[in-house]
């Protein structure tokens, strides 16, 4: 418990009642590492015995787990542009602290700093956001492998101390939980459209079955055909991803052509059945 409170909670210590796994937090409150909390409840700590992002340890589920006959869409955000100096991560799901400290000790262990962040809950869905920055150089988050590491190891987090969710996610199946009853037909949700956003860039929009490794994947398409782009929305709502990328080619928007085969070439690749993915 003494590790707990050193990594969240600081001076303000002595609001909790430490000698219980529960504590109560108070309207407004916040700690030394600019995470605040809303809506006062009371809440479980739960420990995790390992950092490991790759390891889904049953030890972490509390005892009293019983699966809610109405689950929640869990969703993770990636925001790249609501933010000029942070890349902000939000999850949105269930209310388990243990989630929280176990996650912000998996980013660190990406070379991440936590700058701030908020806890809000609201009935059975806690909404968390947090403003990342790296560590070597205080600057928000840019390479797409690094941003896929962070997508999973968030997912991995949340499957881990909700394993409820798993059903409701395509990692379920990818992190050998429990994979989801009802599979996406990859050819039916895959969307990809390409739209006005300005003369130097275009917004393209993709929303297709989600998969590890998707985010790489569609980078080393758009790479492929000399499409460079910015990160502007990386969005996964339970099986679906739901992506926005700012592109533009020879520093200009797509043209109608250019827009067509960069539509043809994400389509094609993504709907595939099969793909090879990186592992994480």
């Amino acid at each position: 418990m003494a590790s707990f409170t050193n990594n969240l909670l600081s001076s303000s210590a002595s609001c909790f009642h430490l000698k219980t796994s529960s504590f109560l937090i108070p309207n407004h409150f916040s700690n030394s590492n600019g995470i605040s909390f809303s809506s006062p409840r009371r809440v479980m700590l739960y420990a995790s015995s390992t950092n490991n992002t790759n390891a889904t340890s049953s030890s972490s589920i509390p005892l009293n787990f019983e699966q809610d006959a109405d689950v929640p869409m869990p969703v993770v955000l990636i925001d790249q542009d609501s933010d000029s100096d942070a890349t902000i991560v939000q999850v949105s799901f269930g209310d388990r602290l243990g989630a929280l400290i176990d996650t912000m000790n998996a980013l660190k262990d990406l070379g991440l700093v936590v700058a701030k962040g908020s806890v809000l809950t609201e009935g059975s869905v806690k909404q968390i956001k947090f403003f990342i920055t790296r560590l070597d150089s205080g600057r928000k988050v840019e390479d797409p492998d690094l941003l896929e590491r962070i997508r999973l190891t968030i997912i991995n987090n949340l499957l881990k101390y909700h394993p409820e969710s798993s059903e409701k996610l395509a990692m379920g199946e990818a992190f050998g939980i429990t994979a989801p009853k009802k599979k996406l037909d990859v050819d039916v949700a895959t969307h990809v459209h390409v739209k006005a956003d300005g003369p130097k860039r275009s917004l393209l929009c993709i929303e297709t079955a989600d998969r590890p490794g998707l985010l790489v994947e569609i980078i080393k398409i758009m790479s492929d055909i000399n499409i460079e782009f910015e990160s502007a929305e990386i969005d996964t709502e339970g099986l679906v991803a739901k992506d926005k990328f700012h592109v533009s080619y020879r520093g200009a928007a797509l043209n109608s052509s250019m827009s067509q085969v960069l539509v043809n070439c994400l389509r094609y690749y993504l709907r595939r059945p099969e793909t090879d993915v990186d592992s994480y």
